[in-house]
């Protein structure tokens, strides 16, 4: 199973949110941080706002914060939302299969029940949990003290 770009970079934002105490963080500084395109930050930020996770403010001094409690966010419905497709093979998705053993193969629910463990696992893990190394990943950020960055 490989996650899509978009959750990958989304997973980044909020773990970089969560370790920034509240500071508002501006889209170019995220990009910079974690050295990749605003334009794909954009986009993953549009879709953090609109599932309410991340809190846009507008103005001079806006940028991107995190509105939710990390302790309660679940990485597992994370994924499961950010995620269009998570089939892992043709004969799990919506789709007709096309494969000639569908039905007929045990494959299908072995994939199945390990993609059920999959999202079972990250069901387990909290964006607090994630986020508790927090000197060890601002320091690979460049973010110096609690919640304090120099630009």
């Amino acid at each position: 199973m490989k996650l899509t770009v978009h959750t990958d970079y989304a997973l980044r934002v909020l773990m970089t949110l969560a370790v920034l105490d509240e500071r508002i963080v501006t889209i170019e500084e995220l990009a910079r941080r974690h050295r990749i395109s605003e334009n794909h930050l954009r986009k993953v930020a549009q879709t953090l706002i609109r599932m309410g996770l991340v809190a846009g403010v507008r103005g001079r001094a806006g940028g991107l914060r995190l509105a939710v409690d990390p302790a309660g966010l679940r990485m597992g419905g994370v994924v499961r939302a950010l995620e269009e497709d998570m089939s892992l093979v043709e004969c799990l998705g919506e789709g007709p299969a096309g494969c000639a053993l569908a039905g007929a193969c045990r494959l299908t629910g072995a994939l199945a029940r390990a993609l059920e463990a999959f999202l079972a696992e990250l069901d387990r893990i909290t964006l607090a949990d994630l986020a508790g190394l927090r000197p060890a990943m601002r320091a690979r950020l460049g973010i110096e003290g609690p919640g304090r960055s120099p630009l």
